[in-house]
């Protein structure tokens, strides 16, 4: 027996926090009957799980993708307003989703996958992944303002968890820096400098939870090895 929230993301639908508020939506059935209490348990061996009209089965292997997002593409599935997603610029016929999500106009490492169990361990906050971002700001930064950003600042009533930030160099008068966040509030890249009166001009993710985007160009993506899932499973 096992959760129906835990089977739901064995079988790919989405993470579990995702699975529950499906389940609440009354958009699951188990043996012909919509359910809509979450903690409810199913026998996987015996028990008929649908989603959405379509029925649900632990897949013995999941897929696991890394892929450089490009610029002004969704990270999501799919889009309402049919933009681009990232889940299109890959070729997989499992129904895979991405680990979290980057802003439209932000780059870089995103991971996609099947296995819902994977994906709420990496995105749980007390795990603490950590992310490396490339930071162009619109002007050179101030010392003091990179130890109050290493230290932590005030958004939203809550302080930001202490990071490490360095400057890489200048372009152009303009200081390019390499950020570590060990949290994933959205948009905390930009709204922790913008807090400080800079603008970010860039934002690249060149690492989440050691994964790298290395030798792939904008766009591309490759499938993970086995040595990198290991590392994702059990960092």
């Amino acid at each position: 027996m096992m959760r129906l929230n835990k089977y739901m993301a064995q079988s790919g639908v989405a993470a579990r926090r995702k699975c529950d508020e499906l389940i609440a939506a009354g958009k699951v059935k188990v043996n012909g009957e919509p359910v809509t209490q979450l903690g409810t348990m199913v026998d996987e061996n015996k028990d008929d799980v649908q989603f959405d009209g379509k029925k649900l089965s632990l897949y013995p292997e999941f897929t696991y993708i890394v892929l450089n997002k490009p610029l002004e593409t969704i990270t999501s599935a799919e889009d309402q307003h049919r933009r681009q997603t990232v889940v299109e610029l890959v070729e997989s016929d499992k129904r895979i989703f991405p680990v979290g999500r980057l802003d439209y106009n932000t780059t870089g490492v995103i991971l996609l996958t099947d296995d819902g169990d994977l994906t709420n361990q990496l995105l749980h906050p007390k795990f603490k992944k950590p992310k490396k971002y490339h930071v162009l700001l619109d002007k050179k930064i101030k010392p003091v303002d990179l130890h109050q950003l290493r230290n932590g600042i005030e958004l939203d009533g809550k302080k930001t968890l202490p990071c490490k930030i360095k400057e890489i160099r200048i372009i152009d008068n303009c200081s390019l820096l390499e950020v570590e966040l060990n949290e994933g509030r959205k948009r905390q890249i930009r709204l922790m400098f913008g807090a400080l009166n800079y603008t970010v001009e860039e934002l690249d993710r060149i690492e989440f939870a050691g994964i790298t985007y290395k030798g792939l160009k904008q766009g591309q993506w490759r499938y993970l090895t086995n040595d990198e899932i290991d590392s994702l499973r059990n960092g």
